[in-house]
């Protein structure tokens, strides 16, 4: 038998076997791309007749093709073998695009995209928000003031820094660990050791000297600890220390507060001392003493109050929008502004309206998930470090850190778009750096009525909903003037779209 009439034979065998359903098994995953198709010999993009020719001319070692990706491509079947049955398969395809065998390449993952730096690391905080962070807690109890419902150092550990669980019944604050490592989106991994302690002497006199109890309890400990592994970001000191004594503890002296260590040459294992804080917030109430320092530490990290000190109402922002960690309704989630302010957005998270487009629109996810992002639009130039004037958006949700608000307080929480009014220029004097605008400054004029750092657009309302309109005829939706008012137009409006898929467009146009 001629070799001509021999391929002709392998050729009608091959051809049967395709017709009885033989075909290579090539399937695509999510991260494949086709880069294009088995048969496409002279690699110009699809199987033709001018491949067939050209790998018949092979079988007949007429012109051989002898480059790697043009005889990969002549492997129709995959078998690893350039033959008659792979010619058989590329003349159906020629005849029949249905039958076009593509070719896949697997992707690489996306690069992750960069968290923003920390802006708030400015004030010149302990506490780093971004990457690992240290907390030491001394657990203290005194001769004459002990916990009514004393639990163990292990007890208090799991209480601080517990793994994340969402059946806990203490969710979303089953530990100071999983609230923060979710309000980050993973950015900030906090970890300590608990310490417990009777102090040597009478709790009163500890009431006005907080040093020496910090003094006291860190030289119990040195010999056996090495404290220096709690300088997380190795700058030199200690992340932060907190001190926690019994709820029965005079008000006076020990409700929560945080601030800078009052030695600054004390140091113990070769570093000093950063942000302390000190609180009656007993471990036994696991809720109120995890929510109440992770406020706390949001000083410690650089964050000011947001709750007002002069007012008689001191709550700083109201209603069911008016939720914050570092405002008097402690048992919510951070707000974007603070979550811009601590780094805990992806450089793509961070959005910014440009007036030049004069109109734009945004998909705002919830802001209780990895997704969750922000929308700016700034008043004038925007600080390459947000340290400037503008309003900030988000989609706030009742999921996760959120979803103790309405167990807790006695109004309901709702979802929906809220605004922040930010005024976040720094200043600095002889001593520090700080918000020029946060409360208790002397800009504010310890008056709460003028500029703040940081207002709730519609203060009191309800989040806006799909089908609102946000101009300058909403409460609070204003610029500074002279007279620090918010009557200035922000020459734009905001339309709220229909929720689809978890995510709220929103619309902003310049009038």
């Amino acid at each position: 038998m001629s070799i001509f009439k021999k391929s002709i034979f392998l050729l009608t065998s091959a051809a049967m076997l395709l017709t009885s359903g033989i075909s290579p098994d090539i399937t695509a995953s999510a991260k494949q791309v086709r880069i294009g198709f088995l048969g496409d010999i002279n690699l110009d993009g699809i199987p033709t007749l001018s491949d067939a020719v050209q790998l018949q001319k092979h079988l007949l070692n007429i012109e051989c093709i002898t480059e790697e990706t043009p005889y990969s491509r002549a492997d129709l079947n995959a078998d690893g073998q350039v033959n008659c049955f792979d010619l058989a398969i590329l003349k159906r395809c020629v005849k029949d695009t249905d039958s076009w065998i593509p070719i896949y390449e697997e992707q690489p993952d996306d690069p992750e995209v960069p968290f923003i730096s920390a802006p708030i690391s400015a004030v010149g905080s302990s506490l780093p928000s971004q990457g690992d962070a240290g907390l030491v807690i001394f657990y203290i109890d005194f001769p004459d003031c002990t916990y009514e419902n004393k639990l163990s150092a292990e007890q208090v550990q799991e209480i601080a820094f517990g793994e994340s669980d969402a059946s806990s019944p203490y969710y979303p604050f089953e530990s100071m660990h999983a609230f923060y490592a979710r309000s980050s989106k993973g950015r900030m991994n906090l970890s300590g050791q608990v310490f417990s302690y009777t102090a040597q002497n009478d709790i009163s006199a500890y009431n006005e000297d907080k040093v020496s109890l910090a003094k006291e309890c860190f030289e119990a400990f040195k010999d056996s600890v090495d404290f220096s592994q709690y300088d997380k970001d190795e700058d030199g000191m200690i992340d932060a220390t907190l001190f926690t004594v019994p709820e029965s503890a005079d008000a006076d002296y020990w409700w929560p507060c945080a601030g800078g260590f009052g030695d600054p040459y004390y140091t113990v294992d070769g570093v000093t001392v950063g942000h302390i804080i000190t609180g009656n917030a007993a471990p036994s109430d696991h809720m109120n003493f995890n929510s109440s320092y992770l406020h706390e530490m949001g000083h410690c990290m650089g964050l000011p109050d947001y709750y007002l000190y002069y007012s008689e109402d001191f709550d700083s922002m109201h209603g069911p929008a008016g939720t914050e960690l570092m405002d008097a309704d402690a048992y919510s989630d951070f707000s974007s502004f603070s979550k811009l302010m601590l780094g805990w957005y992806r450089e793509d998270q961070v959005e910014v309206f440009d007036r030049s487009q004069f109109v734009q629109t945004f998909e705002l996810s919830g802001a209780q998930t990895e997704d969750g992002n922000c929308v700016i639009i700034p008043y004038g130039d925007l600080d390459e470090n947000y340290f400037s004037e503008y309003f900030i958006i988000e989609y706030s949700t009742e999921e996760a850190n959120n979803s103790a608000v309405s167990d807790i307080w006695w109004q309901e929480f709702e979802s929906g778009i809220r605004i922040h009014h930010i005024q976040a220029e720094l200043y600095s004097d002889y001593w520090w750096t700080y918000p020029k605008y946060q409360n208790g400054s002397e800009f504010t004029n310890m008056d709460d009525d003028g500029i703040r750092l940081i207002r709730l657009v519609n203060d009191g309302g309800s989040p806006f909903q799909a089908g609102d309109i946000v101009n300058s005829s909403t409460p609070g939706f204003g610029w500074y003037d002279s007279s620090e008012q918010e009557t200035i137009d922000p020459g734009v409006t905001i339309s709220i779209g229909e929720l689809v898929d978890g995510k709220y467009p929103i619309t902003i146009s310049v009038n």
